[in-house]
């Protein structure tokens, strides 16, 4: 049990870290951060368009800094991208700062859900499925590594998993206050 003011979701693509994170932080009354939209916000464009210009390596500096000053704050709900565990530094800060949740999702229930998007530009392959297991053989044991809860992933709707997260995380999180320096 990782006793803190911060709650980190982990884990892969499709796997529900915004759409859950969002309900998550209301019902916690945490400050939602997504590690994607900061780095879109700084950078003034949109994530697919930093690959493009910088590759994987500029867009991972990006999230590392994104990462380090996001998890710096108290009080947040901080959704990361799939890919943050890669980074050694990332995984730290993650688990000195804060209560690590992991959003499971089968490879089945990723395609599922990302049928539709072509935003993501490590999936834009000719098979996603071949890419999506490549990428779970090296990220899950990270994920398992660093992660203080994992939430099953199951079909169903965001609110039901939603409901899922809290029960577990109601049972397991002890939360920390927040101390003035913080909330400043």
């Amino acid at each position: 049990m990782n006793p803190s003011h911060n709650l980190f979701i982990i884990g892969p693509t499709g796997a529900g870290k915004t759409s859950i994170g969002r309900r998550l932080a209301v019902h916690y009354g945490l400050q939602f951060v997504d590690i994607d939209q900061e780095i879109e916000r700084h950078c003034g464009v949109d994530v697919s368009t930093v690959f493009e210009l910088e590759g994987e390596v500029g867009f991972r500096q990006r999230e590392s800094a994104a990462i380090d000053e996001c998890s710096r704050r108290g009080g947040v709900l901080m959704a990361t991208g799939a890919g943050a565990v890669l980074a050694a530094l990332n995984r730290r800060h993650m688990i000195e700062r804060g209560y690590v949740v992991w959003l499971q999702a089968s490879i089945a229930q990723q395609l599922e859900r990302l049928e539709r998007d072509h935003h993501r530009p490590l999936l834009e392959v000719a098979d996603r499925h071949e890419r999506l297991q490549a990428m779970a053989q090296i990220r899950e044991p990270l994920y398992r590594d660093i992660a203080d809860l994992a939430v099953p992933g199951e079909h169903g709707s965001v609110t039901s998993a939603t409901e899922r997260s809290i029960a577990l995380i109601d049972h397991d999180w002890q939360r920390l206050p927040l101390t003035s320096q913080q909330t400043a």
